[in-house]
């Protein structure tokens, strides 16, 4: 059984977000592995806390990734 686990800041993805996401991840699986896979194609989406996830040694917030995705710089 194929298992894709995405982890996401929480807060970030809306409800639908998430719905598209566990649907192009398994449409992708299923274009490398076959039609037959479909069924037992396992996507788990996992929310970090706020602040709970860094890089480069700088805490991320739910409001940083969402200013980044809106086009502001890092920093």
């Amino acid at each position: 059984m194929p298992l894709v686990n995405v982890k996401v800041i929480e807060g970030v993805f809306t409800e639908a977000q998430k719905a598209e996401m566990v649907t192009a991840l398994t449409d992708a699986m299923v274009g490398v592995e076959g039609e037959a896979m479909r069924p037992v194609t396992l996507v788990v989406i996992e929310e970090v806390k706020s602040g709970d996830w860094a890089i480069g040694g700088k805490r991320l917030t739910t409001q940083d990734v969402k200013e980044l995705a809106a086009g502001a710089p890092a920093g």
